[in-house]
C-alpha cells in the first residue's frame, strides 16, 4: 500500500496505538477486536501508515463476507497484493519472488491464482503452504514487514490453514495485525481469528492475553472531537454519544442524520432519526436472530429491564437471548441481570420498527410483572390507544409520585402521557394536563416533550394564558440555543396582553434572549427593567428577583455603578421567595461578580457552601453551573489541579445530560491554560467557539475566543492570536460591553499589537480602557494594563522603565493572590532584563517565576519559564551582540525571517503585517545593525 491510502490518525486512539506498537515490538502478533463500526480498521490503517513511514513493507489483506465460501480466496488476494507492496528499490522485483519458487510451489500458486488450469486433484496443499511461507520469508528478509489481516472472521478455511502455517514459520521481522469482529451468535467469535460458522477451526496463531486488544467505544469528549473533525454540530456531542454508545461509525451517522434534518439541539433529545443511522442500527440488530430481537424489544419497552423481568413477561429463554445479544455487543449484562443497551439508537430503533400490536402486547405483559406501581401504570397506558379518563388520572398521580421521588424525566414523560390519555370530551382537563406536561418537561430539560405538549395544546381551543405558559416552557428548554425561536416570542407577547404576571414572565425570557442570541445588553436591560416592574406590581417576587438579576448582570456589562445595588435587591427578594434553582439566580451572580473583582477566596467559599446542597437536591444544570464557576475561580487563583478537576466534572455532567458543551469547554480551556497544556487549552477553546457559534450564543463565543487568543499568545503564535483577539474586540464592541473586568482581552490584545510593532494602536487601546477601569475600581484590570504598558515601554526603547514597572506589577499581583499573573509578569521582566544585558537579573526573575509555577502545579507556565527562548542568547561578538540588543522583539523576529530567505511578502504574511510596514521596519533594522543588504543581515545574525 502507499501512504495515500491511509487516513489521519483516528480520534481518541493515541493510547491504544501506543499499546499496539508495544505489543508488535515485543511479540510481533496482535489482534484487534470489537463490535462493527468501533474503528478497528481505522486503528489498523494508522499502524500501517506508521510502519510505511518507517520504510517497512506493508501487506494488506481485507477479507469480505463473500470470501468465506470461496476456497483459497484470501490466500490468492494476499499473494496478489505482493505486487503492490512497497519493496526497497534495491531488492528483487515481485516477479522474482514468485519466479524463485521451486516448480511445484510455483505451479500450486499459479493454480490458486487461476493463472494455470486446475489439476484434477486440485492444488498441492503442501506445496502451497511452503510457497506462501517462502514468499513471506523473502519479504521479511529484505527488511521489517507488516502484514495486516482485516476481517479475519471472513477468511475461508483453506486460506486460514495456509496463513496459519506460513505465520508459524515467518521470521521475527514479519509482524502481523489481525482485525476481527466477533460473531454474534452460535458459539461466538473467537478473539484469535476463529469464526462462528467454523468454531472448531484453529486460530491463526497461538493466542496470548497480551496480543488481544479490544477497541473500546469513544468517550463523549472524543465523540465531540470526531464531530468537529467531520464538520458536524459539536453542540450535540452529548446526545450523539448517548445515541451511538461511543461507536464512531454510528456516531457519525447519527450526527449526519440530525444535521441533515437541521434538528435544533433542544429538539434532539427524542432521537427521531432516519436514513443511515437507522440502517446501521438495523444492521447491528440483524446480527441476532428474530427471537432474540423479540426479547430485546421487551427490554427496550421497560424502564428498568432485567433478565428476570423479561423472563416473567413471557420470554422463557430470556437469559440465553440476552447472552447472544451481549456477544453481539448490543447490550451489557450486569451480575444482577440488569440490561443496558450499548447505544441509545438500538432500543429506539427496536421500538420504532415494531408494529403497534407488538408494542401493545409488550407493554401489557410488562404491566403484569413490574413491581413498581408507577411503572405498572405507565405500561398500562402505553398498552392501549383508547383515551380513558380514569387511566389518565392514574397516570397523572404517577407523574406526581415520580416528581416527589426526584425523577424529573419520568415525571415529564408521565405528565405528557396523562394528557394524551385524556379523552377529547374532557377538553379543559386535557388542556390543563398539557400545560402541566409542558412545564414539567421544562423542569426536566426535555425540549422534545415540551414541544410535543405545546404543539398539541396550540392545536386546541386553549386560553391565551395557557398558550403563553406552554410557549414559555418551550423557551425554557432551549438552553443556550435561542436563535430560530422568534415566532414563539412574538406569539407569547401577543397572548400575554392584559395579563401582567404573564407579560412579566415573557419580558424576562426576552431579556435573556436579547443578550445571548442577539448580543444586545442594552435591549436586554430594558426588558429586564420592565419585567421587574410588572412582576413587582402583582407581587410576583420570584419573577421580580430573576428580572432584577438579569438587570444587574447587564448593568455590570454596561459599566453602570448601579449593578451592585440592583443585585442586592434581587438577593433580598430571593431570601423571601427561594428560587427553584441557582442558574441565572442572584446568588450565583453575586459569586460571579466577586470572581470578576478577583475576590476569589470569597467567591470560592460561597460556592463551597452551596455545592453540597446543589449536589443533593439541585438540578443537573445547577451542578454544571457551580462546577464551571469553581473551575474559573480556581484557574484564576492558580489552584491548577482543582481547576482541572472541576472543569472535567462540569463537562462530564454536561455531556451526560446531553446539554450544549460550549460553556463547559470554555471552563476546561481556562483550566488547561492554567495547569494542563496550552495545546489542549486551544483545542477546547476552539470547540467552545464552534459550539457557541452553532448555538448563536454571543456571550460564550466572545469568552471562548478570548481563551483561544490568550493561549495562542502565550504559545508564541502572535499572528493568529492577534486575529483571534481582534474578533473578541469586535464582538465585545458590538455588544456595547463597557466593564473590562468580565473578559480581560484588552491587555492580551495590547501585547499582541506590541509584538507586531503596532505600538500606537496598543497605546491607544490601553488609554481607552484605563479610565474605565479606574472609574469602576477594577484594580486588577489596571494591573494587567500596567503589564501590557511595560511591554510597550520595552518595545519602544525604554527597558529601564519597563523593568521597574514589571517588578512592581509582579509584587502587586502576588499581594492580590494572583500567582499565575505574578509568574507571567516575572517572565516578562526576565525578557526585558535580557535586553538590558542584565543576565543575572533575568535568571533571577525566571527562577522566581519557575518557583511560583511549580508550587501551583502550572505545567505549561513552568515550561515557559524554562524554555530556551529565555535562555542566554547564542554566542556572538560583543559589538554585534550589543547591536542586536538594540532591536525590538518584533524587529528581531522580522530580521530572522528575512535572514533565513523570506521575501517581504512572505514575512508580511507570517507576521500579520502589511508589506509597507515590513519595508519600513527593515529600514530601521538596517540602520541599527549598520548593514546594507539581506546577505549582510544574514551574516550579522549568524556571526
Amino acid at each position: 500500500m502507499t501512504s495515500a491510502a491511509y487516513r489521519a490518525e483516528p480520534v481518541g486512539r493515541a493510547e491504544l496505538l501506543a499499546r499496539l506498537d508495544r505489543v508488535l515490538r515485543t511479540g510481533g502478533r496482535a489482534l484487534l477486536t470489537g463490535p462493527p463500526g468501533v474503528g478497528k480498521t481505522e486503528v489498523a490503517l494508522s499502524v500501517a501508515a506508521r510502519a510505511e513511514a518507517r520504510g517497512e513493507t506493508v501487506l494488506w489483506l481485507a477479507a469480505l463476507p463473500a470470501d468465506r465460501g470461496i476456497p483459497g480466496a484470501a490466500a490468492a488476494a494476499l499473494i496478489a497484493s505482493v505486487a503492490a507492496a512497497a519493496l526497497p528499490a534495491q531488492g528483487p522485483a515481485e516477479g522474482d519472488v514468485l519466479a524463485g519458487l521451486p516448480g511445484p510451489q510455483r505451479a500450486a500458486v499459479a493454480m490458486l491464482c487461476r493463472e494455470a488450469p486446475m489439476a484434477d486433484g486440485g492444488w498441492d496443499p503442501v506445496a502451497l503452504r511452503l510457497a506462501l511461507a517462502r514468499i513471506l520469508r523473502t519479504l521479511a528478509a529484505r527488511g521489517p514487514a507488516l502484514l495486516v489481516l482485516d476481517g479475519v472472521q471472513c477468511i475461508d478455511p483453506a486460506s486460514a490453514d495456509l496463513l496459519r502455517f506460513a505465520l508459524r514459520l515467518a521470521p521475527p521481522e514479519l509482524r502481523a495485525v489481525a482485525v476481527d469482529t466477533p460473531a454474534a451468535h452460535g458459539t461466538g467469535g473467537d478473539p484469535t481469528g476463529r469464526t462462528a460458522p467454523e468454531a472448531t477451526a484453529e486460530p491463526l496463531w497461538e493466542p496470548s492475553e497480551a496480543d488481544v486488544l479490544n477497541v473500546p467505544p469513544l468517550q463523549a469528549d472524543e465523540i465531540a472531537e470526531l464531530l468537529i473533525h467531520h464538520r458536524l454540530p459539536a453542540r450535540m456531542a452529548g446526545r450523539i454519544h448517548k445515541a451511538s454508545g461511543g461507536n464512531p461509525r454510528l456516531a457519525l451517522a447519527v450526527g449526519r442524520s440530525l444535521a441533515d434534518a437541521r434538528t435544533p439541539v433542544h429538539h434532539a433529545e427524542s432521537l427521531s432519526l432516519s436514513g443511515r443511522a437507522r440502517d446501521l442500527a438495523r444492521a447491528l440488530l440483524g446480527a441476532v436472530p428474530p427471537d432474540v430481537r423479540t426479547t430485546l424489544l421487551l427490554a427496550a419497552l421497560a424502564l428498568r429491564p432485567t433478565a428476570s423481568l423479561i423472563r416473567r413477561a413471557g420470554r422463557p429463554t430470556a437469559e440465553a437471548d440476552l447472552a447472544a445479544a451481549e456477544r453481539a455487543s448490543l447490550i451489557r449484562l450486569t451480575e444482577d441481570g440488569t440490561v443496558a443497551f450499548s447505544a441509545g439508537v438500538l432500543p429506539s430503533t427496536l421500538v420504532h420498527d415494531a408494529c403497534w400490536t407488538e408494542r401493545s402486547a409488550g407493554h401489557a405483559a410488562l404491566a403484569e410483572v413490574v413491581d413498581d406501581p408507577v411503572e405498572a401504570v405507565r405500561h398500562r397506558a402505553l398498552a392501549t390507544d383508547i383515551p380513558d379518563e380514569g387511566l389518565a388520572a392514574e397516570v397523572s398521580d404517577a407523574a406526581e409520585t415520580a416528581r416527589r421521588r426526584g425523577n424529573s424525566t419520568l415525571a415529564a414523560e408521565l405528565a405528557l402521557l396523562a394528557a394524551e390519555s385524556t379523552p377529547g370530551l374532557h377538553g379543559p382537563q386535557r388542556i390543563a394536563r398539557l400545560v402541566d406536561a409542558a412545564e414539567e418537561a421544562a423542569r426536566a430539560a426535555r425540549a422534545d416533550l415540551a414541544m410535543r405538549a405545546a404543539t398539541d395544546l396550540l392545536a386546541r381551543d386553549a386560553s391565551a394564558a395557557d398558550r403563553v405558559r406552554a410557549r414559555l416552557a418551550v423557551l425554557d428548554t432551549a438552553g443556550q440555543g435561542l436563535t430560530g425561536l422568534d415566532e414563539i416570542y412574538v406569539h407569547a407577547m401577543e397572548d400575554s396582553e392584559g395579563d401582567t404576571a404573564l407579560r412579566a414572565a415573557v419580558q424576562l425570557r426576552l431579556a435573556v434572549k436579547y443578550v445571548l442570541a442577539d448580543g444586545d445588553p442594552v435591549r436586554s436591560r430594558a426588558a429586564a427593567v420592565e419585567s421587574a416592574a410588572l412582576a413587582a406590581s402583582v407581587n410576583d417576587r420570584g419573577t421580580a428577583a430573576r428580572a432584577l438579576t438579569v438587570q444587574a448582570r447587564m448593568d455590570r456589562v454596561l459599566g453602570s455603578p448601579d449593578a451592585e445595588r440592583v443585585l442586592a435587591e434581587a438577593r433580598a427578594l430571593e431570601r423571601v421567595e427561594r428560587p427553584l434553582g441557582i442558574s441565572n439566580a442572584a446568588q450565583i451572580l453575586t459569586i460571579r461578580h466577586a470572581m470578576f473583582d478577583d475576590r476569589l477566596t470569597e467567591a470560592r467559599d460561597q460556592l463551597g457552601a452551596l455545592l453540597p446542597l446543589v449536589e443533593r437536591r439541585g438540578s443537573v444544570e445547577d451542578a454544571i453551573e457551580l462546577f464551571r464557576t469553581l473551575a474559573e475561580i480556581e484557574a484564576r487563583r492558580g489552584q491548577c489541579a482543582a481547576a482541572l478537576a472541576h472543569a472535567g466534572r462540569s463537562l462530564a455532567l454536561t455531556l451526560e445530560a446531553g446539554l450544549s458543551p460550549g460553556p463547559a469547554w470554555y471552563a476546561l480551556a481556562l483550566a488547561e491554560t492554567a495547569g494542563g497544556s496550552f495545546a489542549r487549552a486551544a483545542s477546547y477553546a476552539r470547540r467552545s467557539a464552534q459550539a457557541s457559534e452553532e448555538e448563536g450564543d454571543h456571550v460564550f463565543l466572545s469568552r471562548s475566543l478570548y481563551a483561544l487568543g490568550r493561549v495562542q499568545l502565550l504559545a508564541g503564535d502572535v499572528a493568529t492570536a492577534l486575529e483571534t483577539l481582534r474578533r473578541v474586540q469586535a464582538g465585545e464592541r458590538a455588544q456595547a460591553t463597557v466593564d473590562p473586568s468580565m473578559l480581560r482581552w484588552h491587555e492580551e490584545l495590547a501585547e499582541a499589537l506590541v509584538a507586531v510593532d503596532s505600538l500606537d494602536e496598543a497605546a491607544a487601546l490601553l488609554a481607552d480602557v484605563r479610565p474605565v477601569a479606574e472609574r469602576l475600581g477594577r484594580t486588577t484590570v489596571l494591573l494587567g494594563c500596567d503589564r501590557a504598558h511595560a511591554v510597550h515601554l520595552a518595545a519602544g526603547g525604554c527597558p529601564d522603565e519597563a523593568a521597574t514597572l514589571l517588578t512592581e506589577v509582579a509584587e502587586r499581583y502576588g499581594a492580590a493572590g494572583l500567582v499565575l499573573e505574578r509568574g507571567r509578569a516575572l517572565i516578562t521582566l526576565a525578557r526585558v532584563e535580557r535586553r538590558r544585558r542584565r543576565r543575572s537579573a533575568a535568571a533571577s526573575a525566571l527562577q522566581a517565576a519557575a518557583a511560583v509555577f511549580e508550587r501551583a502545579g502550572a505545567a505549561p507556565w513552568l515550561a515557559l519559564a524554562t524554555e530556551s527562548p529565555t535562555a542566554p542568547a547564542e554566542p556572538v561578538p560583543a559589538a554585534r551582540s550589543g547591536a542586536l540588543s538594540a532591536l525590538t522583539d518584533a524587529e528581531l523576529r522580522l530580521a530572522r525571517l528575512v535572514g533565513q530567505g523570506a521575501s517581504n511578502q512572505e514575512a508580511a504574511a507570517k507576521l500579520y503585517l502589511s508589506v509597507k510596514t515590513v519595508e519600513a521596519r527593515l529600514t530601521r533594522i538596517y540602520q541599527k545593525l549598520d548593514v546594507r543588504s539581506r546577505a549582510q543581515l544574514a551574516t550579522a545574525l549568524n556571526s
